[in-house]
C-alpha cells in the first residue's frame, strides 16, 4: 500500500482555494483531481493549481482515489457525504458536518456501518497556538476550571463573499458558520458540554451584498444571526459565547478560559497561530512563545492530512467524525433553547482529541 493517500475534492468555492494551497505542505496527501457541480469551477480551480479536473461520477469510480474533501455549501453537506460513502470513500466534510443533529447523526451511522471514515472542520484547533493552549491546561495552570467567554461579532459576510446568501439560508447562521471554530477549540481545551442555554433573534428579514459581483442584490434571511447563550462543560466550567452577524464592532477577545489559578487568553479559533497571553492568580499578565508547529500560516489541510496519515498508520484521527457530531449537537442546542426558554442537555459523550506531539515538525505529520 502506498504511503500517500489518493484525495479528491467536491466543490471548488471560495474555500477549496484555502484547502489547495495549504495542502502542499503535507506529503501524505495526493490530490487526484477537483469536480464541482459547476464544472467551469473545477476547471478553473484546476488550472489555478495545476490539478486535474473531473466530474463528480468520474471522482466517485476512481479506485485511486480513497478520501474526498467535501466543500459543498452545508445544507448538502450529508447528501454528498453519503454519496461518497457509498462509492466505499472516506469522507472530510468542510463545517458544519450537516445543518442538523439528525442529518449529522445519519451520516456518522452511515460511515459506521460501512467501515469508514468521517472527518470534518474545523482542523484550526490544531494549529500551534492553540495546541499550545491545550499544553497549558494539561499542565493544570488554571487550577480548576471556572469558565470562560467566546465571542465572534461581525456586521456581515456579505460586506466581502463574493456569493453570501448561503450564509443567510437554512444551514447558515452565525451559530452554524463560525461557532463550530470556538466550541470545537473550546472541547480541546476543556473536554465535552454536557448542557447549553440560549436566545437568538433576526432583526432584519433581508440583507443587501455590498461585495463584487453581486452588489445591490437582496438576500433573505432566513435564520437568526444574532446568538447568545451558555455552556456547560462536563468538568464543571461555565462559558458564555455569543455569535453575531449584526455588530458593528467590539473590544472582546476571541476566547478566554478562567479557573480558580490563572486566565488563559486563547487566540482566535478561526486561525492557527496567535498571541498567547496568561495571568496566574496574584501575578502579571505575560505573553506565552508558541511552542508547537503550524502556526505561522493557513493550514486549512491539516485535519485532512492527520485523517490520511491515520488512514495509513491505523489511529484515531484527530478532527473525527464523533467531535464534529458533538459540537453540531451543541450547535442545535442554542436554537432548541431559544424556542423552549430552557435548558438543553447534550446527548453525545466524545473524548477530546489527542494533542500533536512535540515531534511533529516538518511537512509529514508523524503522530
Amino acid at each position: 500500500m502506498p504511503l500517500r493517500v489518493g484525495v479528491g475534492f467536491i466543490g471548488c468555492g471560495n474555500i477549496s482555494a484555502a484547502y489547495l494551497t495549504a495542502a502542499k505542505n503535507f506529503d501524505v496527501l495526493d490530490i487526484r483531481g477537483l469536480a464541482d457541480i459547476r464544472p467551469e469551477a473545477a476547471e478553473a480551480r484546476a488550472a489555478e493549481f495545476g490539478l486535474e479536473a473531473m466530474s463528480i461520477e468520474t471522482m466517485l469510480a476512481d479506485p485511486t482515489i480513497e478520501l474526498i474533501v467535501n466543500l459543498t455549501i452545508p445544507r448538502v453537506h450529508v447528501e454528498v457525504g453519503l454519496r461518497i460513502l457509498a462509492a466505499g470513500k472516506h469522507v472530510y466534510s468542510e463545517k458544519p458536518l450537516g445543518i442538523n443533529f439528525a442529518e449529522g447523526q445519519k451520516l456518522v451511522e452511515a460511515a459506521q456501518k460501512a467501515g469508514l471514515r468521517i472527518g470534518s472542520a474545523p482542523d484550526t484547533f490544531l494549529g500551534g497556538a492553540h495546541q499550545t493552549c491545550r499544553e497549558i491546561v494539561d499542565s493544570g495552570f488554571l487550577g480548576t476550571p471556572v469558565g470562560g467567554t467566546a465571542y465572534f461579532m461581525c456586521p456581515g459576510h456579505e460586506r466581502w463573499h463574493p456569493d453570501p446568501a448561503f450564509y443567510y439560508d437554512i444551514g447558515g447562521g452565525p451559530i452554524l458558520d463560525m461557532a463550530p471554530y470556538y466550541i470545537t477549540d473550546l472541547v480541546n481545551l476543556y473536554g465535552p458540554v454536557e448542557s447549553v442555554i440560549g436566545m437568538g433573534t433576526k432583526p432584519v428579514d433581508q440583507r443587501i451584498i455590498t461585495s463584487e459581483p453581486k452588489k445591490g442584490e437582496t438576500i433573505p434571511v432566513k435564520v437568526p444571526t444574532h446568538v447568545a447563550g451558555l455552556l456547560r462543560f462536563v468538568n464543571g466550567a461555565v462559558v458564555q459565547l455569543t455569535m453575531s452577524f449584526d455588530v458593528a464592532g467590539h473590544k472582546h477577545l476571541p476566547l478566554e478560559l478562567y479557573g480558580t489559578d490563572g486566565t488563559l487568553i486563547v487566540p482566535d479559533p478561526n486561525h492557527f497561530g496567535g498571541e498567547i497571553s496568561r495571568m496566574a492568580k496574584g501575578g502579571d499578565w505575560e505573553v506565552v512563545p508558541t511552542t508547537r508547529p503550524y502556526a505561522d500560516a493557513n493550514y486549512r489541510s491539516i485535519g485532512v492530512a492527520d485523517m490520511a496519515l491515520a488512514i495509513r498508520t491505523d489511529r484515531p484521527h484527530r478532527a473525527n467524525g464523533d467531535l464534529a457530531l458533538h459540537v453540531l449537537e451543541v450547535m442545535q442546542a442554542f436554537e432548541t433553547a431559544s424556542v423552549t426558554a430552557g435548558l438543553v442537555s447534550i446527548t453525545t459523550k466524545v473524548a477530546r482529541p489527542e494533542p500533536i506531539a512535540s515531534s511533529l515538525v516538518g511537512t509529514v505529520l508523524e503522530r
